[in-house]
């Protein structure tokens, strides 16, 4: 059965199970809701909850662990001679997978017919015109024991779904059975509800966490695996960055740290003093109805997805600062080569940055009491002495923080640096060279059907721990400036 249709009849049973569980209590009660112990919804969600939760929680572990079961069976099936020198067994059992994954379609298309797909050989028929027919590509040839290996696949998954649905339908009916039996007029239907809910909040609460470790913990472990091939000395101090899928590498982080800095230095220059003085207008000097009008047009800008400012930057703002920077320019020097730069990405990104800045900083200043300015009018300041000596030295604490998590945002941003700033990792001061930076080569060094075995593509993943310590650290910094000082003006 597919997954949909088992949650879909997960659903409906537990549906049921709140129909059943609250007409036997009522019945139970004689029709009196007075002489229930709850109310009469705690009994149908006690029954419906102890149908569903369990269910669901075999059902998401059983589909996390299944395809590990069945790979790790499978890739014994693999002789050693067919991983090539140098690599691992990840990249045949990915045409393991993708020929299986075209079998299952043949038969579903009507191609194939199961008892031929499961008696299929390479001998007895092209397997890779069968596999093309249904838009299953391959990068070689189909070797009988990628076949059979994906045959076992297909056999495995589909006695892996067959006893999980027979599994998770059995446990929830179980559970609907037991629950709906316990229900009475005496029962604590209520107690255990919420039991169960805060239960089921926890665990929501601690999912984000776990999520997060993880993330760090398999960061940490592939990086490890890239320092055991790589001197972890060119990497933090090395000058060049050169990748080379045939050995030799140079693989050091300064020059695309340097491109990283220098952007995100760039962008900061745009929007803090654009979003500083947007949020200063927006809550010391406009109106109403001004206020209502200009800071939701100015958050709009949050809102843009970056692709989309990453198209601005190569059709708009790079080509305008080549016409005016490059050969034949408005300045007569060839100052820029091409449309994409550092200033064409920096700039991109300090406009998309103004929101972030502007709306943070419009709620420290907000934050102010108006105490502290009525006492600076009450001595004969001005409002704009009250705004510049009493109104931003009382709020720069947040402000600062607004800055720095602005700042972490600059850091990880990609679309924008890829299709704005160039590929080119170096050190050089001049903001209309092309560069590049850590996002864009985490990407640029993942893509494509890469041996994960190699520091190549492992160097990745060292790139993405340093990049997460950094803005981590940005955004620790910018939460301890905030609470530490934030109380001297509330």
């Amino acid at each position: 059965m597919p997954t949909l249709w088992l949650v879909c009849l997960l659903l409906v049973l537990a549906t049921a199970g709140f129909v059943m569980g609250r007409a036997r209590a009522l019945a139970s009660a004689g029709g009196d809701v007075r002489t229930l112990h709850s109310l009469p919804n705690y009994y149908g969600f006690n029954v419906a909850l102890t149908s569903l939760v369990p269910a669901l929680a075999v059902l998401a572990v059983w589909l996390l662990a299944q395809p590990i079961i069945v790979d790790t069976r499978v890739s014994k099936l693999i002789p050693a001679d067919m991983v090539p020198e140098g690599s691992t067994i990840g990249l045949v059992m990915s045409d393991v997978r993708r020929v299986a994954a075209g079998l299952d379609l043949a038969v579903d298309t009507g191609l194939l017919r199961a008892p031929e797909a499961a008696a299929l050989s390479a001998n007895e028929r092209d397997v890779r015109s069968l596999l093309g027919e249904v838009g299953v590509a391959l990068g070689a040839d189909v070797r009988p024991e990628v076949l059979a290996a994906a045959q076992r696949s297909r056999e495995l998954n589909h006695a892996g779904r067959l006893l999980m649905t027979v599994l998770v339908t059995g446990l929830a009916l179980a559970g609907l059975g037991w629950a709906y039996v316990r229900t009475n007029k005496e029962f604590r239907a209520r107690n255990v509800v919420e039991r169960g809910v805060l239960v089921l909040l926890i665990v929501a609460a601690s999912l984000a966490i776990l999520t997060t470790i993880g993330i760090v913990l398999s960061m940490l472990f592939e990086t490890s695996n890239f320092f055991r091939l790589h001197d972890w000395k060119d990497f933090f101090f090395g000058s060049t960055w050169a990748p080379n899928f045939r050995g030799d590498s140079e693989l050091s982080i300064l020059p695309l740290l340097w491109g990283t800095l220098y952007i995100s230095f760039i962008a900061l220059l745009v929007s803090v003093p654009i979003g500083l003085f947007a949020a200063i207008y927006l809550s010391e000097y406009a109106g109403k109805a001004t206020r209502a009008l200009a800071k939701p047009l100015l958050e709009i800008l949050a809102g843009i997805p970056t692709i989309v400012y990453g198209l601005f930057a190569l059709l708009t703002v790079g080509p305008t600062l080549a016409q005016v920077f490059g050969k034949g320019g408005l300045l007569g020097v060839e100052w820029m080569a091409g449309a994409t730069s550092v200033l064409t990405a920096g700039v991109v990104m300090g406009i998309m940055l103004i929101p972030f800045v502007s709306s943070l900083s419009d709620d420290i200043i907000n934050a102010v009491p108006q105490s502290m300015r009525d006492g600076s009018l009450g001595l004969g300041a001005t409002r704009s002495e009250t705004v510049r000596q009493v109104v931003l030295p009382a709020a720069l604490p947040g402000i600062v923080g607004a800055i720095l998590l602005a700042a972490s945002r600059a850091i990880g941003e990609t679309m924008i640096v890829v299709m704005g700033a160039g590929a080119i990792a170096k050190f050089s001061l001049n903001p209309l060279d092309t560069m590049t930076t850590i996002t864009t080569r985490i990407v640029s060094q993942l893509t494509g059907d890469t041996d994960f075995a190699s520091p190549e593509t492992l160097v990745a993943f060292a790139l993405g721990l340093t990049l997460f310590v950094l803005t981590l650290g940005l955004n620790v910094l910018a939460l301890y400036i905030v609470r530490k000082y934030r109380e001297q003006y509330e």
